[in-house]
């Protein structure tokens, strides 16, 4: 048997990125590992509902921003309260795709790095 365990975006500001999954997600950090020399910070995000996690990485030396192509890929997250979110996430300017055929949008975290908004399926 095997099952997902997290998912990696690196990231230029962690505080900037961790402050942007709070608002626009409610993800909260739920471990956290730093380098001896300080090279590196990994912070893991939760959703408090599953086990799944989203690993922040930031490396001490990066300084130009990710090359993340063409952008296609990304993380999605469904939600009962979809609406809710939708107006959230218009307020906060993030945004960045909708498809409404699809009943689906899509926002951009700090880094550029999109994540597509579900609603539940009832």
């Amino acid at each position: 048997m095997i099952q997902f365990n997290h998912f990696n975006f690196n990231v230029l500001d962690l505080d900037r990125s961790l402050a942007f999954y709070r608002e626009a997600l409610g993800l909260e950090p739920v471990r956290e590992k730093t380098a001896a020399d300080g090279s590196f910070r990994l912070v893991y995000l939760g959703d408090g509902r599953t086990d799944f996690q989203l690993e922040l990485t930031w490396l001490r030396d990066r300084e130009a921003p990710y090359d993340l192509g063409e952008c296609e890929f990304h993380l999605a997250f469904v939600t009962d309260q979809y609406q809710a979110f939708y107006e959230k996430h218009q307020a906060m300017g993030c945004v960045c795709f909708e498809n409404p055929a699809m009943g689906i949008y899509f926002i951009s975290d700090p880094d550029g790095y999109w994540i597509e908004i579900v609603p539940e399926k009832k």
